[in-house]
């Protein structure tokens, strides 16, 4: 795929226009990548702006286009910047099959794996969420970028252990949907849980008790 996220060098500001921000040379790329996460996120692909993504970056729209160029090749840019993040992630877990532990531990370390990577940055499941209702060639860019690598690094370890009656679950194509879809929504949308529950307030205890929830669930 062609790396979209390529820029060239900003510009210097000319004289600048009223009610535009004093400097749009300290907002780099990678900012309005993850705004544009958000905004994405929060809105879905058609009904998010790139005007809307360079208000909330404090920038002109066209530094958003001179980075990125149009709203499609900014969406894909941030596919990219997700799998650049979760690919130590992946690396990880890849190599727990081959690590001197039994199955039920190589589970429970990629599982406390993935948490981390989750409360580490809520807002990619808000991403995902929403991307994964789009159809067509961005649904298969999200597929093959997002969910195959870390599909194949992890489906793996649940087979293992299931085969060795170490889970309850014997199905490890629905434990890995399953299990992850619930962890990632559980914490990208914890505004929702404070109407019933104080627990995401104590980050710490939050975090410990979806591990124990989560492994509840396969032992």
């Amino acid at each position: 795929m062609k790396d979209v996220t390529a820029t060239a060098e900003p510009q210097k500001d000319k004289k600048r226009a009223r009610g535009r921000p004093a400097s749009t040379a300290s907002v780099g790329p990678d900012l309005i990548l993850r705004n544009a996460r958000k905004s994405f996120g929060k809105r879905g692909f058609e009904a998010t702006s790139v005007r809307e993504i360079a208000r909330d970056s404090g920038v002109d729209a066209a530094l958003v286009a001179h980075h990125f160029g149009s709203k499609e090749t900014l969406w894909l840019a941030v596919v990219e910047q997700i799998a650049d993040q979760m690919a130590p992630m992946v690396d990880a877990t890849l190599a727990l099959r081959t690590a001197p532990l039994d199955a039920k531990a190589r589970v429970e370390m990629a599982v406390a794996r993935f948490i981390d990577e989750v409360f580490g940055d809520p807002d990619v499941g808000i991403f995902f969420s929403t991307a994964a209702t789009e159809e067509g060639e961005r649904l298969n860019v999200l597929i093959e970028r997002l969910v195959r690598p870390y599909h194949d690094a992890l489906v793996p370890i649940f087979a293992d252990a299931a085969r060795q009656d170490a889970l309850k679950v014997k199905d490890a194509e629905l434990m890995f949907f399953m299990l992850l879809n619930a962890i990632s929504k559980t914490v990208a949308y914890s505004h929702l849980m404070l109407a019933f529950s104080s627990l995401p307030q104590h980050e710490k205890k939050f975090k410990r008790m979806v591990l124990e929830t989560a492994l509840g669930m396969l032992f």
